[in-house]
């Protein structure tokens, strides 16, 4: 079962869930751009961790959650009801296809997007969900967000390396297509010095389909030696209890 997990401004109760509060998630609302925004989507909010971190990042943004796993949904609504923000947070249990359909543009999504595309999956219908591309594929999601940003808006993901140098070649290639969205920064992320790539950070941006495509490429080192680095902590003392 998904444990709880309380940061220094807001506290996330599982419930009966998919999916624990991750180290993928805590990078990547860490490390979104929002900070001139006044309207965020999270797809997928799961347990709404990423909704409360930029609620707690942009004081002014109104920020919406959709989820289509009831007992997420149901977490997610919860945790946002208890947090200090919940007058500018909206939790919706639909899926993106629908909430794309009814509602108008946004200046920036967030998503930690489900990435194993084949395999065996898993018994618990909720993690299943969170973590297979069944219900939504990438290039849906790519299409959906093309369509719900506004123009210079962007959209933020976490993947893991192999599934995010899929993702990024399928955004190319949808460029190529006439899509509005390239790429903008890539940050590799590495949990020691010595081990490979483990996840990527992708940013994306809407822009006119004649502009210039380029990207600029970082790394980010998690532990170094025993303990975190200087980087990551940078990066995350603002939500971990103990930094």
């Amino acid at each position: 079962m998904a444990k709880s997990f309380t940061f220094k401004q807001f506290h996330i109760d599982a419930f009966g869930c998919g999916m624990p509060v991750s180290t993928d998630a805590i990078l990547l609302g860490a490390w979104v751009n929002i900070d001139n925004v006044s309207s965020v989507l999270d797809i997928g909010c799961g347990t709404g961790v990423l909704a409360l971190m930029c609620a707690q990042r942009n004081p002014q943004a109104a920020i919406t959650g959709i989820e289509i796993e009831e007992n997420a949904y149901l977490a997610a609504s919860q945790n946002c009801k208890n947090s200090i923000w919940s007058n500018r947070l909206t939790i919706a249990h639909i899926s993106l296809q629908d909430y794309a359909n009814k509602h108008s543009s946004v200046d920036a999504i967030i998503c930690n997007p489900p990435y194993f595309n084949d395999g065996q999956q898993s018994a618990v219908s909720q993690r299943a969900m969170a973590r297979h591309t069944a219900s939504l594929t990438h290039h849906s999601l790519l299409v959906h967000c093309d369509k719900l940003l506004k123009q210079n808006g962007t959209a933020s993901f976490v993947l893991p390396k192999q599934e995010g140098d899929d993702f990024i070649d399928i955004i190319e290639k949808m460029r190529l297509s006439g899509i509005t969205l390239c790429i903008t920064r890539v940050v590799e992320v590495k949990t020691t010095l010595k081990k490979p790539v483990s996840r990527l950070l992708i940013e994306v941006a809407k822009k006119p389909v004649d502009a210039i495509s380029s990207y600029q490429k970082s790394q980010l080192l998690i532990h170094d030696q025993d303990k975190y680095s200087s980087d990551f902590i940078a990066l995350t003392k603002d939500f971990y209890l103990k930094m």
